[in-house]
């Protein structure tokens, strides 16, 4: 980028009303975002890693959990994970039409807030309100944060590749540090202080960035009537023009299988942990078969229905439209399978984690360890806090109180992890915390997604089918390591380390070859009038892969009781193997489908 780009770059910053202080090359607002995002994460993440462990826990000892079996645990989970990829696309549709993008981040973030600080409090009724609290609160913050930085970027799109590489490190060294230290704390001190510690950065996280405001000008305020318009190009006038509108019929589909997924979504918890059926069964005796649950039966038609309500969406629109909306349709299929396997890691590893992988360490090997940590802990807190300096040099004059909350923040998350570190260096003997195997995937992305992106930009770039068919089989094989190494052991003899640190990494690879893929072939391929609806669509297939993820990993006890733990394993080898040998099979007709976008 050249120095005269630069200059234009701020002068239009300026224009908006923006910060034009420069940190890397970039606004000092893309930073705050930065942090925001990262704060939000770790509180995320840092929750998340301890959920299942905390309702798994035996009820008595040293650090009591609520003793559930992992099929309850899994139940919750699932309606948990499931209506975090739902709630978004409401909360995006009320910022874009009524409260703009930075009031939805900031409800968002103090609804989040109070979700942790709730679960910070023992009983089931905190545990479900805090539960709430954060569905509802990602709901509002999720979408906007990056229509923010959509935002901020419009008018110089030759940028927004390195401002969205910056965020998601962001977005990692969150994930990181909220599982590592979260998890420390919980193991510890005791759960609730590891919960309590994600309400105290998520609470910091949303203060930082409300004072940040006079960094950031009119972006993301109150939308108004006099919303400027951006124009369009001939290609896109046509489009508009060629408007196919939502009929009445079309919203009451839409009404009705939204009502049947949100049933479906609660359905696992009532009916598995509480004992509630929503709907009688129904008898199919006439069809030589026995009763069905109703639930089964509604969540079938509902998708009948939603199935229906895709195809006459389709059939309005000419060939090519209705070609590339097909390819998409495809993609999101195949997307439920990745999910499905991938979000294990939040089910059913750390309960593996925990119960089945020799974690002891001592003498040598635990010197090696300890000294491995503190450099991945220290480094990339090094590396931030030289970025929350650059930050501060360049916006004190402007929004000082924003840096001293950062600076309150950091100094913080010093102290938990230099107290972590030593305790870990007195001790002769230990054992790794189970939450801390979870920290493997976003340091494996820190190391690889540059070079994975660099391959993807050299000659050696597949077409998008094969990208994803890669990602698929990528990561069944992480599965396949992990259904090797526990074949055939005795009950009580526990698996080495080693095969669960190699699935983090194989399910990494897997992950950076297909999760960029998918929605940047939605807005490639996708029409205008019909972007939202799909993108929707989108995250209701990654809702649906994280719902059966917990559902499934909660049998990960009874499918090894009645077969084998490798057994449960070969599930997720399996299946994501055949699904991506099928997607890649089907390049030539994606090809077809997408009519030249590449």
């Amino acid at each position: 980028m050249s120095h005269t780009t630069d200059e234009n770059f701020a002068a239009e910053l300026r224009k908006e009303g923006i910060d034009d202080s420069m940190v890397l090359g970039h606004p000092s607002g893309l930073f705050v975002l930065f942090f925001t995002e990262m704060w939000e994460r770790f509180s995320f993440y840092g929750m998340r890693v301890l959920l299942v462990l905390f309702l798994t826990a035996a009820i008595t000892g040293g650090n009591p959990g609520l003793g559930w079996s992992a099929e309850n645990a899994g139940a919750l989970y699932s309606t948990y994970a499931m209506l975090l990829y739902i709630t978004p696309i409401f909360g995006g549709i009320i910022a874009d039409r009524f409260i703009g993008y930075r009031w939805a981040v900031v409800i968002g973030s103090i609804v989040m807030t109070l979700g942790h600080v709730a679960m910070f409090f023992d009983g089931t009724i905190p545990l479900y309100s805090g539960l709430g609290l954060l569905v509802i609160g990602t709901g509002f913050f999720k979408p906007n944060m990056t229509s923010i930085l959509s935002e901020m970027y419009k008018k110089f799109p030759q940028k927004k590749d390195g401002a969205y590489t910056i965020f998601y490190m962001g977005v990692n060294a969150g994930a990181f540090f909220g599982m590592m230290l979260c998890g420390y704390l919980a193991s510890n001190l005791g759960w609730h202080y590891g919960f309590g510690l994600a309400a105290v950065f998520m609470g910091l996280g949303t203060l930082q960035f409300w004072l940040a405001k006079p960094l950031f000008g009119t972006i993301g305020e109150v939308p108004n009537k006099d919303f400027a318009v951006v124009s369009t190009t001939n290609d896109e006038k046509a489009e508009n023009d060629k408007r196919n509108p939502f009929s009445t019929i079309d919203y009451i589909l839409i009404g009705i299988t939204t009502i049947i997924g949100l049933l479906f979504a609660f359905d696992a918890p009532l009916y598995v942990i509480g004992k509630i059926d929503l709907l009688p069964s129904v008898d199919l005796s006439f069809l030589g078969l026995d009763t069905l649950r109703g639930m089964y039966v509604l969540t079938i038609a509902g998708l009948l229905l939603f199935i229906g309500l895709i195809i006459s969406r389709l059939v309005r629109y000419d060939k090519i439209v209705r070609d590339r909306m097909i390819a998409v349709i495809i993609f999101a299929f195949f997307t439920i399978f990745f999910w499905m396997s991938f979000e294990q890691a939040a089910s059913s590893l750390v309960i593996f984690a925990r119960d089945s992988v020799d974690r002891s360490l001592a003498g040598t090997s635990l010197t090696i360890f300890n000294t491995f940590n503190s450099l991945l802990t220290v480094v990339p807190l090094i590396l931030i806090s030289y970025v929350l300096y650059l930050l501060a040099k360049g916006t004190w004059k402007k929004a000082p109180s924003t840096n001293i909350v950062l600076a309150i923040t950091f100094a913080f998350v010093w102290i938990v992890a230099a107290w972590m570190l030593y305790n870990e260096f007195t001790k002769e003997a230990s054992e790794i915390e189970p939450s801390w195997f979870s920290i493997l995937n976003s340091f494996f992305i820190i190391t690889f997604a540059s070079s994975i992106s660099k391959i993807w930009d050299s000659k050696f770039n597949p077409p998008a089918a094969v990208k994803y068919g890669l990602g698929l089989i990528i990561m069944a094989v992480g599965f396949g390591f992990l259904a090797y190494g526990a074949h055939g052991i005795a009950d009580g003899v526990k698996v080495s380390m080693l095969w669960l640190i190699l699935a983090y990494l194989f399910h990494t690879l897997g992950e950076l070859c297909l999760s960029p893929v998918g929605l940047s072939y939605v807005s490639k391929l996708v029409p205008a009038r019909m972007i939202a609806f799909m993108f929707g669509m989108w995250y209701l297939a990654i809702a649906i892969g994280n719902k059966l993820a917990a559902l499934l990993g909660g049998q990960i006890e009874n499918i090894t009781e009645a077969y084998s733990l490798s057994t449960f394993f070969l599930i997720f080898t399996i299946v994501p193997t055949v699904a991506g040998v099928l997607v890649i099979l089907l390049h030539p007709v994606l090809k077809k489908l997408m009519h030249g976008v590449k």
